[in-house]
């Protein structure tokens, strides 16, 4: 098995401070499965490569593991040829301190994003190319696969994946640490709860918002569902309470606050009363959740597609059975799509449709993921209607269980008043070409607004 990495940063030779591995002679690291060797095929001012190559001993492998039935699996397999957590583990070793993202002689390179080319062969890609960009692109990769041929010509399941991007080294490392074993869905080692503290290290600052979190914490846990509960759970506190049915989960705080004015219907009536007024066919239900909104519009006989996209893919499964997907009373073949994405990443199989609603999604956003929101929604896919609900934080006030200065829901990262979320909106009609109009939702206090605002983006021209 072989990893490349290149980059064309200039001096492109700074690579060697980068890695802790100079240029000029090959270095070899000690395996408990063989060797591991880093050497540099191209060396220059302009471009800097650096290749990672795995010598393993597949006696070795299974040496003291017994006789008997299964012997010969053990020997003929693809363990000691392709990459996998092998190579994961060959980088962890080899490669701790880039992976650390420290460097003495170039502190401050360290921590700059640069361009870097990696190629990664043989690689298993269980789940095809598909999977591959599935996992790669929402982390900003350019992907190129080539399929590599097996016995006689035939296509097989392993790729060689060329990644190309600019960003920080440890970056790099770091993602292919942890989604090379991903492809491969399989380890070479017994998984246990320390594997859940190096999931959390190595996917530090882009595991918890990839649009795919779920089945790669499954993956690399090799399906342990304790493992991947208690991970999932550290990544996504709100994810607690996914395993239980909908109609059997406590009633939430903000649910309890809202249910006396009965607000939920009220939003899910003003949002459909908004689609069916912007002339909509084909809508997205973006942050769809448990299927509410969706439940609601599949009904209606104006709409000829509808597509739910979440983050949560229990959600997600929730939603399917309340929509009764392909079950018999349940809408047509091909009416209701249920995606599993996020809204901060791009994502091409929704962005043909008419309109897109967010109901009550923002705020469960850090706001400096608004940008990648805005992007994706308004600069990408560009629908012809956008709607956006969120609470007015001005009529908190009206609730009397509620603390002074407290939020409705304990995942909201902030709660707009009026005048804020209109300078939001404003600023992203101006930037995108939107025209933008507001409306209130749920009895409206003559100081305070209503509890739930609006706003209704529509594409100019």
């Amino acid at each position: 098995m072989f990893l490349s990495i290149a980059t064309t940063h200039r001096p492109a030779t700074d690579l060697g401070f980068l890695l802790h591995k100079h240029p000029g002679r090959a270095h070899e690291t000690e395996l408990p499965f063989g060797k591991a060797y880093v050497f540099y095929p191209e060396v220059g001012q302009d471009r800097c490569e650096a290749a990672l190559m795995l010598d393993i001993d597949p006696v070795g492998l299974v040496r003291g593991k017994g006789r008997g039935e299964g012997l010969l699996d053990q020997y003929v397999n693809d363990r000691p040829y392709a990459a996998s957590s092998f190579l994961s583990v060959a980088l962890a070793r080899a490669l701790r301190t880039a992976m650390a993202g420290t460097s003495r002689e170039r502190p401050e390179l360290a921590e700059t994003a640069i361009p870097l080319e990696a190629v990664v062969t043989p690689l298993p890609a269980r789940g095809g190319e598909t999977l591959v960009r599935e996992l790669f692109e929402p982390l900003g990769w350019a992907v190129d696969i080539e399929a590599v041929a097996g016995a006689d010509g035939e296509a097989s399941r392993y790729v060689t994946l060329r990644l190309q991007g600019t960003t920080r080294l440890r970056d790099l490392l770091n993602h292919l640490y942890v989604l090379i074993p991903v492809l491969d869905d399989d380890k070479h080692y017994w998984v246990g709860e320390d594997e859940v503290e190096k999931l959390m290290r190595r996917g530090e600052g882009w595991l918890e918002s990839h649009p795919f979190r779920d089945l790669i914490v499954r993956r690399y846990l090799i399906h342990r569902k304790a493992l991947a509960r208690d991970a999932l759970e550290r990544l996504a506190p709100e994810t607690r309470d996914e395993a239980i049915d909908p109609t059997e989960r406590k009633v939430g705080a903000e649910d309890a606050l809202e249910a006396p004015l009965r607000l939920n219907d009220e939003r899910m009536a003003a949002v459909a009363d908004a689609l069916r007024a912007s002339g909509a066919k084909a809508i997205a239900d973006l942050g769809c959740g448990e299927g509410k909104l969706l439940q609601r519009l599949v009904r209606e006989r104006w709409i000829e597609s509808l597509i739910g996209v979440d983050a949560s893919a229990r959600d997600l499964e929730w939603a399917a059975k309340r929509l009764k997907l392909h079950l018999a009373g349940g809408p047509p073949e091909g009416r209701v799509t249920l995606l599993h994405g996020s809204v901060t990443y791009r994502d091409r199989r929704w962005e043909s449709v008419d309109a897109a609603a967010l109901v009550e999604v923002i705020e469960h956003l850090d706001a400096d993921r608004l940008p990648a929101l805005q992007k994706v929604v308004f600069a990408a896919a560009r629908p012809k209607t956008v709607i956006v609900t969120t609470p007015n934080a001005e009529y908190n006030a009206l609730f009397p269980n509620l603390a002074s200065g407290a939020f409705r829901h304990p995942d909201h990262r902030f709660e707009w008043t009026r005048a804020q979320f209109r300078a939001w909106a404003e600023g992203v009609a101006s930037a995108h070409g939107y025209a933008v109009a507001y409306d209130d939702i749920g009895k409206r206090d003559e100081t305070l607004g209503a509890p739930t605002q609006m706003a209704v983006f529509t594409r100019i021209g």
